[in-house]
C-alpha cells in the first residue's frame, strides 16, 4: 500500500491551524482522559444493551429498537432528533441528531446499528467479554464504534464544550447492503459539513483506515427452459449448468490482494430435485482501488454472456453499485495527523492502513469533505462468528474521538478541491 507523507506544517495548513500548532510537542488533556476512563464501565453496558438487539439489514424492528435506545442518549444531551424514512423498501428509519453550538465547525459524525447477521443470533452467542476483547454481533461492525460517538458527545456536553457551529451524528441503518436506504440523505449532510468522521471499527492492532476499496455487486441471471429430469431431460435447458459455465468464464479476477478482487457469494438455481433448473443466478462481489476498474469487470461479464454453452439458454447480467473508492487524499492524510498527534499525547502510537471494506467516508471524500475512517475501537473477525473488539482500545479511542471532534469544532478544515 502506498502512503502519502505529509510534513508537520503542511498538515497543519490543510486543517486550518496556524504553522507553529504542529511543532508543539503533544499534550495529554487529563480532563478529557479522566472522562473517558469513567466512561467505561456505562460505555460497555450501553454496547452490551444494543449487541443483544438483532438489527440485520432490513430487520426493521430490530433497528427501530436499538435507534431508540441511542436516540434516546443523545436527546439527554440536548441534540434534536429526526426520524428519516429510509429511501428503499424494507428498512427502518435513520435516525439525524443534531446540536448548534457557538463556534465554526461543522462536524459530521457517521454510524451505521444494521448488521450481516441474521435474526436470532443474539440469543444463540449474546454479548461477552474475557479479559481482552468483547464478543457479539455486530460487537464491532459497528455498534462499538456507534456507542463510541455516543459517550464522545456525552464527555463534550459535561464539559459545556460548545465552540462548533454543528455536530450531526448521522445512525443508518443500511450501511451493509451498500446503504440503499440513506444514500441521499448522506449526499444532504456532507453538503452541509466541514468534515465527516466514521466510527467503523479501527484494524488491529490500532489502526486508521486512510483508504478503503469501492464495492459493486454483479449479478448473473440465467434463463433456460424447465423439463422432467426423469422422462424428458433432453427438452429441458438447464440454467444451472450454463451458470456453472459463466462463473468459471468469468473466473480470471483475484480473489484477494489490495487491488482489485471479485468473489462469487451468492448462487442460487432450481425449485424441485426431479426438474431441470429453468432459473438460475449468482452474485459476484467486486472490490476496487481503482473506480475504472469496475468498468471492467462489467465488460468481462457482459462479454461472457453473450457466449452460451447451453442451448437457448440467455445470460443477463446488472449490477448493484455500493460505495466508490477512498482514495489516498490530501484531507484525510492531514486529518490522520492530527488523531497521530493526539494519540501521540497519550504516549501511545496509532497508525495508518486500508482495506477491502467500503463506506460512507468514501462518498464524503468524493464531494470534497475531509473524511477519516475506522475512528471505532479496534477490532477483527468481521462478517463472522469470531467478531471481537479489542478492550484496550476503547478508552483511548473514546479520548481520540473526543478530541478530534473537540479541535475540528474549534478550527474546521478547508474543503478539498
Amino acid at each position: 500500500m502506498k502512503f502519502t507523507i505529509i510534513a508537520a506544517a503542511g498538515a497543519a495548513a490543510l486543517l486550518g491551524l496556524p504553522a507553529h500548532a504542529a511543532s508543539k510537542p503533544p499534550v495529554k488533556d487529563a480532563k478529557v482522559w479522566a472522562a473517558a476512563e469513567a466512561a467505561r464501565p456505562a460505555q460497555l453496558k450501553l454496547l452490551e444493551q444494543v449487541v443483544n438487539v438483532d438489527s440485520g439489514t432490513g430487520d426493521v424492528d430490530g433497528g427501530r429498537k436499538v435507534a431508540a435506545i441511542l436516540a434516546a442518549r443523545l436527546k439527554a444531551l440536548s441534540f434534536s432528533i429526526e426520524s428519516v424514512k429510509a429511501e428503499a423498501e424494507g428498512l427502518p428509519e435513520n435516525t439525524v441528531a443534531r446540536l448548534a453550538g457557538t463556534g465554526k465547525g461543522r462536524v459530521l459524525l457517521i454510524g451505521h446499528i444494521d448488521t450481516v447477521f441474521g435474526p436470532g443470533t443474539a440469543a444463540k452467542r449474546p454479548f461477552r467479554m474475557d479479559a481482552e476483547r468483547a464478543y457479539g454481533p455486530g460487537v464491532s461492525d459497528e455498534k462499538g464504534g456507534v456507542v463510541e460517538g455516543v459517550y464522545a458527545l456525552q464527555i463534550l456536553h459535561d464539559l459545556g464544550f460548545k465552540d462548533f457551529k454543528q455536530i450531526v451524528f448521522l445512525i443508518e441503518t443500511s450501511e451493509e447492503r451498500g446503504s440503499p436506504g440513506t444514500r441521499k440523505l448522506i449526499d444532504k449532510l456532507v453538503a452541509d459539513t466541514d468534515v465527516e468522521l466514521n466510527l467503523e471499527p479501527g484494524d488491529t492492532p490500532d489502526v486508521m483506515t486512510v483508504w478503503r476499496k469501492g464495492s459493486a455487486t454483479f449479478h448473473i441471471a440465467v434463463k433456460g427452459r424447465a423439463a422432467h429430469a426423469g422422462i424428458a431431460p433432453q427438452e429441458g435447458r438447464n440454467a444451472a449448468s450454463e451458470l456453472i459455465h459463466q462463473i468459471q468464464a468469468d473466473d480470471v479476477f483475484p480473489k484477494s490482494g489490495d487491488g482489485l478482487t471479485a468473489n462469487l457469494t451468492i448462487m442460487q438455481a432450481g425449485t424441485r430435485a426431479n426438474i431441470i433448473p429453468e432459473n438460475a443466478s449468482a452474485d459476484i462481489n467486486v472490490r476496487v482501488r481503482d473506480k475504472a476498474d469496475l468498468a471492467k469487470v462489467q465488460a468481462v461479464l457482459e462479454k461472457n454472456a453473450r457466449t452460451t454453452q447451453i442451448p437457448d439458454t440467455t445470460v443477463t447480467i446488472s449490477s448493484e453499485p455500493s460505495f466508490p473508492p477512498l482514495s489516498d487524499n490530501p484531507g484525510t492524510n492531514a486529518l490522520a495527523a492530527q488523531a497521530e498527534a493526539i494519540y501521540a499525547g497519550l504516549g501511545l502510537k496509532i497508525t495508518r492502513g486500508g482495506n477491502g471494506g467500503a463506506s460512507e467516508s468514501a462518498l464524503a471524500a468524493e464531494a470534497g469533505v475531509p473524511a477519516l475512517d475506522g475512528l471505532g475501537p479496534a477490532a477483527g473477525g468481521f462478517h463472522a462468528d469470531t467478531e471481537y473488539l479489542i478492550l484496550g482500545s476503547v478508552t483511548p479511542r473514546l479520548y481520540l474521538l473526543t478530541k478530534l471532534i473537540e479541535s475540528l469544532g474549534h478550527a474546521p478544515p478547508p474543503r478539498m478541491k
